[in-house]
């Protein structure tokens, strides 16, 4: 297991400008935002507006702090436009190239956002509240603190991530993301 503080991080500007965002971690390490592979980040989102577009990325959005957000998104279909995400929405699915916006419903929310290369990689996002046995399925594994947790032996701040030994299994204790990336 290797563990990411939140506090090693560094802010940098969306794509578009629009805010800011900490890089968890990706593939390849270092990679632009037009060249990762895959991209595991938390962002702040303070002010209603356009989210980056990332032609050829598909995304998973989750909501980890914060009133919550209403998120349109361009052609998902009838009825499946716009979609209101909170604390306790799952992860939503949505591809990056798909013009997105957001209305904040009561302040700035922050966000964990995984993306990866369409027709390369595929993620999901779990969340956990309580004690659980996890383990780690998918080629990575990271587990991401949404509040002071335990994982194994383990003490994790909030916004720290853990990135898990393949096929180890561990209890954890809190407020997590379980976050799994593979190739497609």
């Amino acid at each position: 297991m290797r563990l990411l503080p939140a506090a090693d991080r560094m802010p940098a500007p969306w794509k578009n400008g629009g805010g800011t965002t900490w890089e968890i971690a990706a593939q390849p390490p270092g990679a632009g935002l037009d060249a990762f592979d895959w991209r595991l980040s938390i962002a702040q989102v303070a002010t209603d507006g356009p989210f980056s577009v990332f032609p050829g990325v598909d995304r998973v959005l989750t909501v980890i702090a914060g009133a919550g957000l209403r998120l349109t998104i361009e052609g998902l279909g009838e009825g499946q436009g716009e979609v209101v995400l909170d604390e306790a929405s799952k992860p939503l699915p949505f591809p990056g190239d798909a013009a997105a916006s957001a209305t904040l419903d009561g302040g700035p929310i922050r966000d964990l956002n995984l993306m990866v290369r369409r027709g390369a990689w595929r993620g999901s996002v779990r969340r956990i509240d309580g004690a659980a046995t996890i383990t780690a399925e998918a080629r990575v594994s990271v587990l991401v603190a949404l509040a002071p947790a335990r994982a194994g032996d383990q003490v994790m701040a909030a916004e720290d991530a853990l990135i898990l030994d393949p096929h180890a299994t561990l209890t954890v204790d809190g407020r997590l993301l379980l976050i799994g990336i593979d190739p497609a």
